[in-house]
């Protein structure tokens, strides 16, 4: 009994350690002051999702300001958009939040997958807004999957609760089949040196072993070796050594365990049409240089919503992956007009 427990003792301890070097990665600081955690005021905000599972969600900046919404990506925190939090927290209330598992919120009971991400999203939603309230919702990667299977799970919610909407750097599914990431693992098969294609669609060489490297619950390591294949890999060849470091450091934040479990949801994950449901305003912007999440797949999300007439505009940025990192400037200059204008027309509206 007595040993029992001691090992309890000693795996909560554990625990509590790896936690504190997780927050640690996330709250260094760097030369580029944008990239360091945000000195506005903030409010911690208690939001419980549908099955249980608590979620750190922040408010930064006035409580009476309009409000923007950021939702962060695979592997990610809040803090990886200090560099939004610190350009907007002035004059926006900035609302952010870790997705289920991810920073210091809960996994719960239920296995990611499109539904979670919308439900958790509506939760959010509404303890954060107040009635009648509309915010600009801005989704990264994985956010902006979360935010096309919100639109196509509570279609009556988007014109409620949403203003305007940017998707940067994101897909409306079929990730497996159609990343860039290891395209030595995961590339077009050729024949005669052509491409073989179904239906006008590459047919890809399976990747075994790419899936099995970024679905693997295990620490993703640091050093020089790993920074430069992030940058290589992820981001483009113009992004700073600060960026570099600041991206790896939020990354391996992350739980293994959950960066495993989403990676195997968003491998199969199919929004098909769900783009469709963005019946406001939608900005989306793609990485030339993107291979994780190619342009390819941020065109078909524009050529949707061209079709419905909600496209606001389509952006190609000579970046990688990380779009509002590696041009944090031009991006904050774009999402700042696209939030004047939304909340110019929600006054006139309301």
């Amino acid at each position: 009994m007595l040993v029992k427990s001691m090992r309890t003792l000693a795996d909560a301890r554990n625990g509590a350690l790896t936690a504190a070097y997780r927050a640690g990665l996330r709250s260094r600081t760097y030369r580029t002051a944008a990239l360091n955690p945000p000195t506005a005021a903030r409010a911690v905000i208690p939001v419980t999702t549908k099955d249980g599972a608590r979620l750190r969600v922040h408010a930064y900046g006035p409580a009476d300001g309009d409000v923007i919404v950021l939702i962060h990506g695979w592997s990610c925190s809040i803090e990886y958009w200090n560099p939004q939090i610190n350009a907007f927290a002035d004059r926006y209330r900035v609302i952010c939040y870790d997705q289920r598992g991810h920073g210091e919120s809960e996994p719960g009971p239920v296995l990611p997958c499109k539904e979670t991400l919308a439900d958790d999203l509506s939760s959010v939603l509404d303890a954060t807004l107040r009635p009648g309230q509309r915010a600009v919702l801005v989704g990264h990667s994985m956010g902006g999957i979360t935010l096309q299977a919100w639109a196509g799970r509570y279609p009556e919610q988007v014109r409620q609760r949403a203003a305007a909407v940017v998707l940067l750097n994101t897909s409306p599914g079929n990730i497996r089949y159609d990343t860039d990431l290891l395209p030595l693992l995961n590339k077009p098969l050729t024949l005669a040196n052509r491409p073989v294609t179904v239906l006008g669609a590459s047919v890809r060489i399976p990747s075994i072993v790419a899936e099995t490297l970024l679905t693997a619950p295990v620490p993703l390591p640091g050093g020089w070796p790993v920074a430069a294949l992030l940058k290589a890999r992820v981001m483009s060849r113009n992004a700073t050594v600060d960026e570099v470091v600041f991206a790896l450091g939020i990354v391996r934040s992350c739980r293994p365990l959950t960066r495993g479990r989403h990676a195997a949801a968003l491998a199969d994950m199919d929004l098909t049409g769900a783009a469709a449901h963005l019946t406001v305003p939608t900005t989306v912007i793609a990485g030339a240089h993107d291979r994780l999440l190619p342009e390819r797949m941020s065109r078909r999300i524009a050529d949707i919503l061209t079709d419905t007439g909600h496209l606001a505009a389509y952006h190609v940025w000579p970046t990688g992956h990380l779009g509002n990192i590696e041009a944090a400037d031009r991006f904050n200059k774009e999402l700042a007009s696209i939030a004047q204008r939304a909340h110019v027309r929600s006054a006139a509206a309301g």
